[in-house]
């Protein structure tokens, strides 16, 4: 079913090359089989990380009712994206009342900055809270994993030496959540990030449930005791060249811990076409949230954290 969303928004014309039909929002539509989703995109570029979401969560049966969330952060966007945002986003005290059946956090490239020198890191922390008492389940993703955990569990950042970029294997350690119901014993996905989540980290000072993890990058995805929080360590999202993007824009930076990508040009060779192997895992994962959610709306009261 169709994603629904601003009658103007980018997306629209760019996802209906891929077959990916979306309906404008109306107040006057209403649907039986309708999920309201919350997406807070913490992205620069805000228009690709739009596509990819989009792109995700337009595999379900569902309708999905996509609002659109930003922060204050006025100091690291251009004209463009000021005015994308100010046309398409909302802001926490706009919406300050409303409830959501679901919240999607993605990742932003602050892995190396402390949590308290982050200019929106106090409205961030505000956000959080609110989505404690209005949003029946949170999914983060990547940094937005170590954020969380550290204002949820006050568990410190943990920052790896070197960057983690490149596809890595993963296997499943709990068969039975239904976060991966349909998956293979293996799959693969990409990570791009600074921090840390090891096994036994996540294992030993937390009562997190892990569901799978990789030997190379760790702990992928895990969640709270009541699936309130879910946690992606990962970015089945991303697009084919997307770690391309980011690699050489590493090295444009002459950044010293810029490392060839693991397991994503072939031969590791950069010149030659990375190909995508994680696209069915990434549908998948979103389809299980979001018939969880329509299952819990419809069937369960939901049990706050």
């Amino acid at each position: 079913m169709p994603v629904i969303v601003h009658k103007k928004l980018p997306a629209i014309n760019f996802l209906k090359q891929e077959n990916i039909f979306l309906l404008a929002k109306s107040k006057k539509k209403k649907y039986s089989s309708q999920l309201k989703i919350l997406f807070l995109n913490l992205m620069f570029k805000k228009i690709d990380t739009e596509n990819q979401i989009i792109r995700l969560l337009s595999n379900s049966s569902l309708f999905i009712d996509l609002s659109l969330l930003a922060v204050n952060d006025s100091q690291s966007l251009n004209y463009i994206s000021t005015h994308h945002i100010n046309r398409y986003y909302s802001h926490l005290e706009q919406i300050n009342n409303n409830y959501y059946d679901g919240l999607i956090i993605t990742g932003a490239p602050l892995g190396l900055i402390n949590f308290t020198d982050i200019r929106y890191w106090k409205e961030f922390v505000k956000i959080i809270h609110w989505a404690r008492e209005h949003v029946n389940s949170i999914l983060s993703i990547c940094w937005s994993v170590q954020a969380v955990l550290n204002i949820l569990y006050k568990i410190p950042k943990k920052v790896n030496q070197s960057k983690l970029l490149g596809i890595f294997k993963h296997k499943i350690l709990l068969k039975n959540n239904y976060l991966i119901q349909g998956f293979d014993d293996y799959f693969f996905v990409p990570h791009s990030r600074y921090s840390d989540f090891s096994l036994d980290f996540i294992k030993n000072y937390t009562d997190l449930n892990i569901i799978s993890f990789s030997n190379k990058a760790g702990v992928y995805l895990f969640t709270s005791q009541k699936n309130k929080y879910i946690f992606i360590t990962g970015h089945p999202e991303y697009d084919v060249l997307t770690i391309n993007e980011e690699y050489l824009n590493d090295l444009k930076n002459k950044s010293k811990l810029t490392k060839l990508p693991y397991n994503y040009y072939p031969l590791n060779n950069p010149k030659l076409k990375p190909k995508i192997n994680w696209r069915s895992h990434g549908n998948l994962l979103f389809l299980n949230w979001l018939n969880y959610l329509f299952y819990q709306k419809k069937y369960i009261y939901i049990n706050k954290f």
